[in-house]
């Protein structure tokens, strides 16, 4: 029997369109090609080079970076002035800044005493605070090659102590009492020296205090008052901490009138350490040796 025309051709529409794939419009093809060209480019991975130097750049010149390289190059530059200014060693009294004199003073350990004016010292900047004495590293020296040429030669300023024997001079009297009582003072303490000038013997001249128990004493105006040292006589030259050549004049005449030290002797025998240097030739000022 045959199909009805109707269903027929319907039928064979269905399979002829099933079999015959479908063209899309232009419109659908242009959009599906600019989707697959867009999937197709590659990913990117971080900023390109020319991207990135702005940022970079940046970073180096904002504000807080260039205040925070400001603020330690300050600090760096300040610790540098701080340790140059009052942590440096100074080996001997020739390295001494001139801007130390009559300004600064200088805190070391009495290692030798030569007479009874004048001591070396080495240096110790900031003192114990500095670890000077407890701090592995920071010891004075006691082998005598090590302290060679580490030490500062240090002369009593406004004081004349009695001389020792010298190129064949005989030693005057007293003056070996004057060494001992100051090798007992200050040999081995920690004392304080404000400095005043270098003298042509490259020792420096100024007044030295020592601690003794809880009192700071001047060690010039000390050695006075035992009768063992006169005031400084030079008529040019000498030096006096502000102040001090009253209190040097008076504990002199004090030790006078109690006949202490070298004061004991008759006026007659007395011998000022001026007036032995002058019978001795020492007078001059380019021989000149105490101030």
């Amino acid at each position: 029997m045959p199909w009805p025309k109707l269903w027929f051709s319907s039928t064979k529409d269905e399979s002829e369109s099933e079999s015959k794939p479908l063209r899309p419009s232009k419109t659908q093809a242009s959009e599906t090609l600019d989707s697959a060209s867009q999937n197709l480019k590659p990913t990117p991975q971080g900023p390109s080079p020319s991207n990135a130097s702005p940022s970079k750049l940046w970073t180096f010149t904002e504000p807080g970076t260039i205040s925070a390289a400001v603020v330690l190059t300050a600090a760096s530059l300040g610790c540098f002035t701080f340790y140059k200014a009052y942590l440096r060693r100074i080996p001997q009294a020739v390295n001494i800044n001139p801007g130390f004199f009559r300004r600064r003073s200088i805190v070391g350990k009495v290692t030798s005493v030569g007479d009874g004016d004048n001591f070396r010292i080495y240096h110790t900047p900031g003192g114990r605070l500095a670890g000077w004495g407890w701090f592995p590293g920071r010891r004075v020296p006691t082998d005598k090659k090590k302290l060679k040429g580490q030490t500062i030669h240090v002369r009593l300023a406004g004081i004349d102590a009695p001389e020792l024997a010298h190129f064949g001079r005989p030693s005057q009297p007293y003056a070996p009492e004057a060494l001992d009582w100051l090798t007992a003072y200050v040999l081995g303490k920690r004392v304080r020296a404000y400095v005043y000038k270098i003298d042509q013997y490259s020792r420096v001249v100024g007044t030295v205090y020592v601690w003794k128990g809880l009192l700071r004493r001047d060690v010039g105006l000390q050695i006075l008052r035992a009768g063992l040292a006169t005031v400084y006589e030079a008529k040019s030259g000498a030096e006096f901490g502000d102040g001090l050549e009253k209190k040097y004049r008076s504990a002199e005449w004090w030790a006078k009138t109690k006949r202490k030290g070298m004061w004991a002797a008759s006026n007659k025998d007395y011998e000022s350490p001026r007036a032995y240097k002058t019978r001795h030739g020492m007078g001059a000022p380019q021989q000149e040796g105490k101030q």
